[in-house]
């Protein structure tokens, strides 16, 4: 029974350090992905073979978006751009660290199902599963690095329709312009 209330702490203690995460690093919420709470938790009913298929699909499209910000990145390199090349080496740098606390958590997830261990394949699937959320994240941020669009936004027409009739000219009133007058400041200390 402690075991279930310390990794019931444990998950707890974990989503609310990866929320406080996002929210200390965050700089501009422009509708990158984020945390999905509830499909972290309709999750973990899958079984603990079906959570390791999970986390292997969650690595290989980890490695397909660390694959496409290195090309993004040689070729701002390759451009000299200096604002780009920075940017997307952070984010590749924050990728690689995901990528391989991702596949260390993999081979802790494959390890607690070939034991049978239901409990720890559901929190390391867990963890898997926030680390993939966090990758989807850096991969939007990246994203802005090189100038793309995250969200896509159609043509747009404004057009100006004025009902009623506007005064014309003759209709108008002109008020004079009043002379500017300006006193003298008064002497602040007359003493000769």
């Amino acid at each position: 029974m402690l075991r279930k209330n310390s990794v019931g702490y444990s998950l707890v203690g974990l989503f609310v350090a990866v929320l406080g995460h996002g929210v200390a690093t965050a700089q501009d919420p422009v509708g990158g992905p984020t945390l999905d709470v509830p499909s972290a938790a309709r999750t973990v009913s899958l079984s603990p073979k079906e959570q390791l298929d999970q986390a292997n699909a969650f690595v290989a499209a980890m490695e397909r978006i660390r694959e496409t910000v290195r090309r993004e990145l040689e070729d701002a390199r390759n451009k000299k751009d200096v604002v780009k090349t920075l940017c997307l080496d952070d984010k590749l740098n924050q990728l690689d660290v995901a990528l391989r606390k991702v596949q260390d958590r993999t081979k802790a997830l494959q390890a607690a199902v070939d034991r049978g261990d239901s409990e720890l394949s559901g929190h390391e699937y867990t963890i898997v599963a926030v680390l993939h959320q966090r990758a989807l994240q850096l991969d939007a941020e990246a994203r802005q690095c090189i100038g793309k669009e995250i969200v896509s936004v159609g043509e747009s027409d404004t057009k100006l329709e004025i009902e009623g009739d506007l005064p014309g000219e003759e209709q108008t009133t002109t008020f004079p312009v009043p002379p500017i007058i300006t006193e003298p400041p008064t002497c602040a200390s007359c003493f000769q």
